[in-house]
C-alpha cells in the first residue's frame, strides 16, 4: 500500500533528495553537519526527508529577484 493512501507525506533518502537537488551525496551530510541541510527525519541509521520540508528548505534558499 502506497504512503498517499494512507494519508502520509512521502518520505526520501539522502540518494534521491541529492540527485534532485544535483549534488554529491557527500554534499547532503556536510550540510547536515553544518546545520544547513533540510529538516530529516532518521529511521535506524537511514535519514529521510519530507517532500515538504524539502520544498520550504528550497524556497527559504532561493535568491531574491533582482529586477
Amino acid at each position: 500500500m502506497s504512503t498517499t493512501k494512507l494519508g502520509l507525506e512521502p518520505l526520501i533518502g539522502v540518494e534521491e533528495l541529492a540527485e534532485y537537488l544535483g549534488v554529491p551525496v557527500q554534499t547532503i551530510y556536510d550540510w547536515r553537519l553544518s546545520g544547513r541541510a533540510p529538516r530529516a527525519f532518521k529511521l535506524g541509521k537511514h535519514l529521510r526527508f519530507a517532500v515538504s520540508d524539502v520544498q520550504q528548505w528550497l524556497e527559504e534558499h532561493q535568491e531574491a529577484d533582482h529586477e
